[in-house]
């Protein structure tokens, strides 16, 4: 027997096949995709000099991609605003980013969280600088979860994009070094 259950409260409808005890997911259910992506850039430059270009708010601001505004609102938390768009999901998100965990020269983890009409992403950068004969080799894991709308356009097309981003982010970074 399939039961088709709807909360209007709740905004979602789903199906329940009882002879299975399994729950069936439909399209009007939120999606919610994890993301995890690592990779490495190398900069010419000593690991010093990075440290600073990285965390330096006003570079930060003009290199991510899509950031509209990102202003300080206490050491290391920031308030942005950013248009980003994955296949035709297209949308502005308003959130929050701190940075944690700083170890200098060596260490920092990018923490960000932000929602808005196409869904929400929250996750976690770990951000590795290693010096090596004046150059400096950044080492990235990045842990996320988006849902919403956004979330719909699947993990493959997510993990494309977010690997685009990320290395318009590092070569925009460079030209500040």
């Amino acid at each position: 027997m399939l039961t088709i259950v709807f909360s209007p409260t709740e905004s979602y409808v789903f199906a329940v096949d009882y002879r299975s005890a399994r729950r069936i997911r439909t399209t009007a259910e939120p999606e919610e995709e994890k993301l995890k992506i690592e990779g490495s850039y190398t900069f010419d430059a000593p690991r010093q000099r990075v440290w600073e270009v990285l965390l330096d708010p006003k570079v930060m601001a003009q290199c991510m991609p899509g950031c509209e505004s990102m202003n300080e609102v206490a050491p290391d938390q920031f308030e942005a605003v950013m248009k980003v768009g994955v296949a035709s999901v297209k949308g502005t998100y308003k959130g929050k980013v701190s940075i944690k965990d700083k170890q200098p020269p060596s260490h920092y983890v990018l923490s960000g969280q932000g929602s808005g009409g196409p869904g929400f992403m929250q996750g976690d950068v770990a951000i590795d600088l290693e010096e090596a004969d004046g150059k400096t080799v950044l080492k990235y894991s990045t842990d996320a979860k988006i849902g919403g709308l956004i979330a719909s356009v699947g993990q493959r097309m997510l993990n494309g994009v977010a690997k685009m981003m990320v290395d318009q982010f590092f070569k925009k970074v460079e030209s500040f070094i």
